[in-house]
């Protein structure tokens, strides 16, 4: 079935997402804050055109295994090498969550979450490659924030209309926290929702 028609039946759909991103460290080695490599989708995009995204984000085909996933976006999305990827990027959990189409239809959604931090020097830079992407560009995570309260970011990477894989990132990075979000119990509820789980049939296994 095309993906884009999955929301018509309800159908749950699977995919990933990986935030790149480079540790900003003290005099002392400490990491007091991170840069994150930012995409703006392309114009000729059928969805989201001129957004931005996540560093890697991309679909799972039926019979794929998900880190062959991270690893082939990676290199069609972003020009990242697959030695690259296979060394530096972890697991970091999943997201999810209902979307509700511009139609109405609930489009129920999982995200396998990955993170990976590139070591200094080592010479990789996020470049378009597929034409999925216009551009890439490395900024400090309080523009990142600007960007996302200011509705520059595709629905599933910022707020107010599905939960945000890049406030999942914040929270397990410790930016947002108990002590400075009074939301903190609920935005962490629906970054994972249920629906039901245990009654789908998974075309991952």
């Amino acid at each position: 079935m095309e993906r884009a028609a999955s929301g018509l039946f309800g159908i749950v759909t699977y995919g990933i997402h990986m935030t790149v991103y480079e540790d900003v460290r003290a005099a002392d080695g400490t990491v007091v804050d991170y840069n994150v490599w930012v995409p703006r989708r392309a114009a000729t995009k059928q969805t989201w055109p001129g957004y931005l995204d996540n560093s890697v984000a991309g679909g799972i085909e039926a019979g794929m295994k998900v880190f062959d996933c991270v690893v082939k976006e990676s290199m069609e999305e972003a020009s990242i090498p697959a030695d690259v990827v296979r060394r530096h990027a972890k697991a970091a959990g999943s997201v999810s969550y209902f979307f509700r189409t511009p139609r109405g239809w609930l489009q129920p959604e999982i995200e396998y979450v990955y993170d990976l931090c590139l070591p200094p020097g080592s010479g990789v830079k996020p470049e378009p490659l597929d034409g999925e992407v216009e551009s890439f560009e490395l900024l400090p995570l309080s523009v990142v924030i600007e960007h996302i309260r200011t509705g520059l970011f595709k629905y599933n990477c910022a707020p107010g209309t599905s939960p945000s894989l890049l406030i999942d990132f914040m929270v397990r990075k410790g930016i947002i926290t108990p002590d400075n979000e009074p939301d903190y119990q609920e935005i962490v509820t629906r970054l994972h929702g249920r629906f039901d789980h245990d009654r789908w049939t998974s075309g991952l296994h």
